[in-house]
């Protein structure tokens, strides 16, 4: 039975010259009872798909029903979590969730809405924090007061917009298994706006692309048995079919239909005719003689004072590469990960031990060494061009301005920037900002590429889109590179081996795979290998094992000797 109705639904913004068509031609039923998951991405019109479902906005063309009526605007039978939190910063965890109540039930009793609050309060696992306020909740604490809150209101519909999206992996994951236990409890009709293909499998009786376009794309019907376990969905074919069937579908509408519109612009010819296809002052700066031991951590600890005494955060990190790899680095918030990479960059100082790099001690910071954030750091009064420009004429002191002309347009070109080189940082969208902070980092010629979840804040489109980017450019020049990222395929897709850390204080190298695929590789190739899920099962079953605090030393120890 139908409980909510889009019938051929468009919604504009603007007028004439200026109008902004953001969805067009919806039509959409949502069956009593089901989990329907809208999968979309940056500018496909998601939030406003969600904004007509609630009532906070009114289509241009069409209407919206809720249980044959059209709906008004706002109300308590559609219960409605965003991604923000919008928590009263002064109100406790019992507070902000009786807020709810006050509103919508007026004439329930005092006594009522203390069961009620500690009812829904409980079911979100924050009994324990009733009388924190906000400040003192973490990301995912303040997202189930968030959830609580909506169920408390006791709504027919629950309608999700991207709620998860602001925490970290293992916050998620835990989170998404919660909704879908409080679904199945109380079987209310949800509608979930995600852009994680995992998640919408994990969670969905039905999946719905939303095309770039503002249309409805494909529909997937997910016949996977609840509850449906992550460490398991690797075994079963259908999942795998599924996840690759929805992940080429929204690559296809996604990323190679961007691709048509921009503009492609020839290879460079090398200065002086030399062989390679790279400028020849990159073939300069990044010339070295020795291959193996490339990068060699030996014996690494990171130790800060705090007024309890010293704290070891990492600890004999032992580590060598050889010139050329790839690693990526993963491992649970707080594991030091980020540590590890920024005393490589020279950006933190070394407590004991020494990395040395071709044969060389890393003592501060140099561009020998470029790093990518997750935040792209650009100058906002510059542009692509000149962001990119910065620290050019140091690394190329012989190289005439055209070269190094050449050099920063190469690989912002190699980015896909060609057509906005001139374009301020202030005016660019996230995804363009951190291709320009990978163009820059290139064009440094590093000896080793450091990348802190270089792309954590972004969507999965253009996240995936960027990972593209990001492994043909390498190919290019193969420099050595260490990626810290919380995402496993992430983590598989780009790296030579998967270094795997235990959780902190104490944090060391837990686990190291070695990733024996073929390069060069793309997302579909990969789903399609038929080791790609043993490689995946590897990384998750250790991740799942620290999950619950495993301490690191004593971890990693068990792990060797498990290993051996």
């Amino acid at each position: 039975m139908s409980i909510l109705k889009f019938d051929n639904v468009s919604k504009s913004f603007g007028t004439g010259l200026h109008e902004n068509k953001v969805l067009k031609g919806i039509d959409l039923d949502v069956q009593e009872g089901e989990f329907l998951v809208l999968l979309g991405f940056s500018g496909s019109g998601k939030t406003t798909l969600i904004n007509l479902m609630a009532g906070l906005e009114k289509p241009t063309k069409g209407k919206v029903t809720f249980k044959g009526a059209e709906i008004e605007g706002p109300g308590p039978e559609r219960g409605v979590i965003f991604q923000n939190y919008s928590l009263m910063p002064w109100l406790t965890v019992n507070g902000n969730v009786q807020l709810a109540l006050d509103s919508v039930f007026p004439q329930m009793s005092k006594a009522e809405k203390a069961e009620t609050v500690a009812k829904y309060v409980k079911m979100v696992g924050l009994s324990h924090a009733t009388t924190r306020r906000p400040a003192e909740l973490s990301g995912g604490m303040r997202q189930r007061v968030n959830v609580a809150r909506a169920l408390a209101m006791n709504p027919e519909m629950l309608l999700l917009d991207e709620p998860l999206s602001a925490l970290d992996a293992l916050t998620r994951a835990n989170l998404a298994d919660e909704i879908e236990a409080i679904w199945n409890a109380d079987k209310k009709t949800c509608v979930l706006i995600t852009n994680d293909v995992d998640e919408a499998i994990i969670l969905a009786d039905r999946i719905i692309a939303l095309n770039p376009d503002g249309t409805l794309g494909e529909e997937f019907r997910v016949t996977l048995p609840r509850p449906r376990d992550r460490g398991e969905m690797n075994h079963n074919d259908e999942f795998k079919r599924l996840r690759a069937a929805v992940t080429t579908y929204l690559m296809d509408v996604g990323i190679e239909a961007k691709a048509e519109g921009t503009h492609s612009l020839p290879d460079i010819t090398p200065i002086h005719g030399a062989a390679s296809d790279l400028p020849a002052a990159v073939q300069d700066a990044s010339g070295s003689t020795r291959e193996d031991r490339f990068l060699d951590f030996s014996q690494l600890h990171k130790v800060y004072p705090t007024p309890k005494g010293p704290l070891t955060v990492v600890e004999d990190f032992n580590l060598k590469m050889d010139k050329g790899e790839f690693i990526s680095l993963i491992g649970h918030s707080g594991c030091g990960k980020s540590t590890v990479l920024t005393m490589a960059a020279g950006l933190n100082s070394i407590s004991k031990g020494v990395i040395n790099l071709d044969g060389r001690a890393v003592l501060g910071a140099d561009p020998e060494r470029a790093v990518v954030f997750q935040s792209p750091n650009l100058f906002p009064w510059l542009t692509a061009r000149e962001n990119c420009a910065i620290g050019v004429d140091k690394v190329y002191p012989r190289a005439s301005q055209a070269e190094r002309q050449e050099i920063v347009e190469y690989y912002l070109e190699r980015v896909g920037l060609a057509d906005a080189m001139d374009r301020g940082a202030a005016d660019m969208s996230n995804g363009m900002k951190q291709r320009v902070g990978i163009a820059r980092a290139f064009a440094l010629s590093p000896k080793l590429l450091l990348l802190d979840e270089p792309f954590g804040m972004l969507d999965s489109l253009t996240r995936w889109e960027l990972q593209e980017v990001l492994m043909e450019v390498w190919s290019r020049t193969k420099v050595t590179a260490i990626c810290v990222t919380h995402d496993v395929d992430e983590a598989i897709l780009l790296a030579d081996r998967v270094v795997m850390m235990t959780n902190g204080p104490q944090a060391t190298i837990g686990k190291i795979v070695d990733v024996d695929l073929p390069r060069p590789r793309t997302r579909k190739a990969l789903l399609e290998h038929p080791d790609y899920y043993l490689y995946r099962e590897q990384v998750l079953n250790f991740l799942e094992e620290y999950e619950h605090g495993k301490h690191g030393k004593s971890g990693a120890k068990a792990e060797k000797k498990k290993a051996a």
